[in-house]
């Protein structure tokens, strides 16, 4: 096995920019395997009493994404879909809103998410480090650090990787930690 069989794999002795990167990616890699190669049932499905589906935690997190780093981080506002939504009437739109979008979207706005934030994350890295505070400050004023951050996405995945296997392994038994190894999405960004 090489290391392209587990591209996925961090860094075993590197910079901590690299650790926090590679645990992040490693955990995006792990809930895109979760959720990949399923039609709209598969995305919808439901287990139990909760409202968490695949293709809602796939909308959550391309939304978390683009928050975090061109928001909070770059200061910016977002746009479509998200500065068109109806916030106001549906806090979880980003969750309701997903059972009305075809897989293909789905997949496209997280894959697209997510290369636009590894794009700003290693541009940010290059440019300044961990270090550096983020544009948007809490309410009580003070600006978290691009490594807080990281964590607070780190942390955000591995919940909702956690939910995404469960969800999984109710749909069509796939289980376990990491992909298979040489593992690749088969549903890829077309937008």
């Amino acid at each position: 096995m090489t290391n392209d069989d587990i591209w996925w794999e961090p860094t075993v002795a590197g910079t901590e920019a690299e650790h926090l990167v590679g645990a992040l990616d490693r955990l995006r890699t792990t809930f895109r395997w979760k959720a990949d190669n399923l039609d709209a049932a598969g995305l919808n499905a439901r287990v139990g009493a909760s409202a968490l589906t695949l293709g809602g935690l796939l909308k959550h997190l391309a939304l978390t994404e683009q928050y975090t780093f061109t928001t909070k981080f770059g200061g910016e506002q977002l746009g479509p879909p998200w500065s068109t939504a109806p916030w106001d009437d549906d806090p979880d739109w980003e969750f309701t809103s997903a059972a009305d979008d075809s897989p293909e979207q789905l997949y496209a706005l997280w894959d697209n998410a997510v290369a636009e934030s590894r794009s700003r994350l290693d541009a940010a890295i290059a440019d300044g480090g961990l270090d550096q505070l983020a544009h948007r400050a809490w309410p009580d004023g003070r600006r978290p650090s691009l490594r807080r951050l990281v964590c607070d996405l780190i942390e955000e995945y591995g919940r909702h990787t956690g939910h995404a296997d469960l969800l999984r392994e109710s749909i069509d038994g796939v289980v376990g930690e990491d992909p298979p190894a040489g593992w690749h999405p088969v549903s890829h960004a077309t937008a």
